[in-house]
């Protein structure tokens, strides 16, 4: 409790050294009190922009309050866009926690001693994060690999500071008035859950896999393997990969690496993995990105880090690939019509208010040439227009909108000249394509016939308990039960009759033909 307290009172120390009650002050209604907060604090400097003093302010407050930063970061729909952009620049780094406490935590999580486990195990780690450090190893084999452990005490310190931040966030919907837009118990809850996944690796290990197998054909993305017998919850084994990270320019230059391409495939993996897949590598920085320069995969991306992903269902892609194909073609009419046919808008939405709302937010764009244009920014504009009209944004399209502008600002430093709408209009049109027409319900026939072929044979029986179901309960069907059965009587009694009358018919008919050909032998 003592321990609590006194985080506490650091939490609320740093908050008010850089000044962060500002934002809450702002939103007293009596200026008496805003001077007397003034007064009391008058030994700060609170001169440098708002959002800088954010980010410093959560850098000192330790690593689960960067990774709180970076999950704001991504939410462009609930924050301001200076805040949005000075978060983007947390880095999660972190000093390296004890090898010892590393090993031990190998020990018990996979039953042996890493010397036992491994051919060579190296202590010093290479890499090292809020979550978790890597260590480089080789399997017995002599395969090389990484071995990813979880911090110690990660739980225990997640809760308490979670706690806090729930606090905080009480405290500030009482103070604020405005605070309600910004759903603080809705984000504080989003982290929190964000954060117990990324503490069980196996979910990143089954991330990992599943983008693999997704590329498997691929000529454009290496996804490391993982070894699942020297995995657990707390410790993970993948391949190790090597490569040059994206940002060195001059270095992938000096190894003959194509920045043009590398810059059209980097976009291309990303709609690829949207509009294909629906599930996309959402924390593509380029700290997580390499450039294989091994002769048999040269060129090609390599993907680190899998501990976030977003999945898209086919209502979130042909949002997408409706938005993005009107707003390129500034049908905005078709965008309003969008946004209530998913049913993210109220269906009481005049189109034509929400169409000229769109055109007002979206029309300067594209005063821009076509390549200088960004999805990412689109997608913001989009979001922040949306607001007024009570459009709920759903969280994977915010995750998706902040790794298209992670992918955008990448390609556009790798080729100035990317035409990212070139890039992107096959997979947005493919989309559209395999979702309208002949071609779609094929597909889509196809999908669902073992489902159909098992279900169709029982309907005449479900259809007779149903009925005889809904006699039991109400006497009047009864009655309807048995004037179908009469019906299907006459039914059959009309068959039979034409049945008997088409078989004389024909019957006569080849009688009659075999008498004239006798006649005619005769």
């Amino acid at each position: 409790m003592i321990l609590k307290f006194l985080r506490l009172l650091k939490i609320l120390r740093v908050l008010v050294k850089y000044g962060l009650d500002e934002i809450a002050i702002s939103g007293f209604d009596k200026p008496g009190i805003n001077r007397f907060l003034d007064t009391a604090f008058f030994w700060r400097d609170i001169s440098t922009p708002r959002a800088i003093r954010l980010r410093l302010a959560l850098e000192e407050l330790g690593p689960i309050f960067v990774k709180l930063g970076q999950v704001l970061s991504t939410r462009s729909d609930l924050m301001p866009p200076d805040i949005v952009a000075e978060l983007s620049k947390l880095q999660d780094r972190v000093p390296p926690f004890d090898s010892e406490l590393a090993i031990a935590q190998i020990e018990r999580s996979l039953g042996a001693h890493p010397d036992q486990l491994f051919a060579r195990f190296e202590r010093v780690p290479v890499a090292s994060a809020s979550i978790a450090q890597v260590h480089f190893a080789a399997l017995p084999d002599g395969t090389q690999v990484a071995v990813k452990v979880l911090r110690p005490g990660m739980k225990k310190l997640i809760d308490e500071d979670v706690a806090l931040m729930n606090l905080a966030a009480d405290f500030i919907n009482r103070l604020w008035k405005d605070a309600h837009r910004l759903k603080m118990k809705e984000v504080v809850y989003e982290f929190d859950k964000y954060l117990h996944d990324e503490l069980d690796l196996m979910r990143e290990a089954a991330n990992a896999a599943q983008l693999r197998r997704n590329f498997a054909d691929s000529n454009l993305l290496l996804v490391p393997e993982m070894y699942w017998d020297y995995c657990s919850p707390s410790v993970i084994t993948m391949e190790r990969m090597h490569g040059i990270p994206v940002s060195h320019i001059d270095r992938l230059v000096e190894a003959g690496v194509d920045l043009k391409k590398l810059g059209s495939d980097g976009v291309e993996i990303f709609f690829t993995q949207v509009f294909r897949d629906g599930f996309f590598h959402a924390d593509m920085h380029p700290g997580n990105i390499l450039v294989s320069i091994d002769p048999a995969t040269f060129g090609r991306y390599i993907a680190l880090d899998f501990g976030i992903v977003g999945t898209l269902n086919d209502y979130d892609k042909d949002y997408l690939s409706q938005n993005f194909l009107a707003f390129f073609r500034r049908d905005y009419k078709r965008v309003a019509e969008a946004h209530i046919e998913s049913g993210w808008a109220p269906k009481n939405t005049r189109v034509d208010e929400l169409e000229s709302a769109v055109r007002a937010c979206c029309e300067p764009i594209f005063d821009r040439p076509l390549k200088d244009i960004s999805f990412g920014q689109i997608l913001l504009r989009l979001f922040q227009t949306s607001r007024r009209f009570n459009v709920e944004v759903q969280p994977q399209l915010v995750l998706l909108q902040k790794t298209l502008l992670n992918i955008e600002g990448m390609g556009r430093v790798l080729d100035p000249d990317l035409d990212l709408w070139k890039t992107a209009k096959p997979h947005l049109e493919r989309w559209v394509s395999e979702q309208v027409g002949w071609r779609g319900l094929v597909e889509r026939l196809k999908a669902e016939a073992p489902r159909y072929s098992h279900i169709l044979p029982q309907l005449p029986r479900l259809t007779h308990q149903a009925l005889i179901a809904m006699g039991e309960r109400d006497p009047s069907t009864n009655e309807l039960l048995r004037q179908l059965a009469e019906e299907q009587r006459r039914t059959n009694r009309l068959l039979s009759f034409f049945v008997f009358f088409v078989g004389a018919f024909v019957a006569g008919a080849v009688g009659f033909q075999a008498y004239l050909r006798w006649r005619g032998v005769m």
